[in-house]
């Protein structure tokens, strides 16, 4: 009686063929009646993915100075954008920062929020589903 060890049986294993797997069945073509082929052609529509505008409410207690430096860190806008955007928010109580897909939206909204209670302002940030 032969003993392996456990380096013979690991050695074994790597040397051995591996299997194929089995083969998938095969799926004949509709024919007509004169023996011809026949395809049928399926266009699918696609939706595109539901976007999600990032939206910043207004606050009379956040710094407009630190929303604008939220808004140019966490959306990449420039000085001018930033400040157009925040000015939106204080004059209209809430301006869109950004539009983006569910799971990009969610993270800046939360990133946003993280930064806000670190800096210890009540600054609010949600997003929601963009109409078209």
């Amino acid at each position: 009686m032969q003993h392996f060890t456990v380096i013979d049986r690991i050695f074994c294993m790597a040397t051995d063929k591996p299997q194929n797997p089995p083969p998938s069945p095969v799926r004949k073509p509709d024919r007509d009646e004169g023996g011809s082929v026949v395809l049928e052609r399926r266009t699918e529509k696609v939706k595109p993915p539901q976007m999600y505008q990032v939206v910043m409410l207004n606050d009379d207690y956040t710094p407009m100075e630190f929303v604008v430096v939220v808004i140019q860190e966490f959306f990449g806008k420039d000085l001018e954008a930033a400040t157009q955007i925040m000015l939106k928010i204080h004059l209209d109580g809430k301006g869109v920062c950004g539009v983006y897909s569910k799971d990009v939206a969610a993270t800046k909204v939360d990133q946003v929020l993280d930064a806000a209670h670190k800096a210890g302002h009540p600054l609010k940030c949600i997003s929601e589903p963009v109409d078209f």
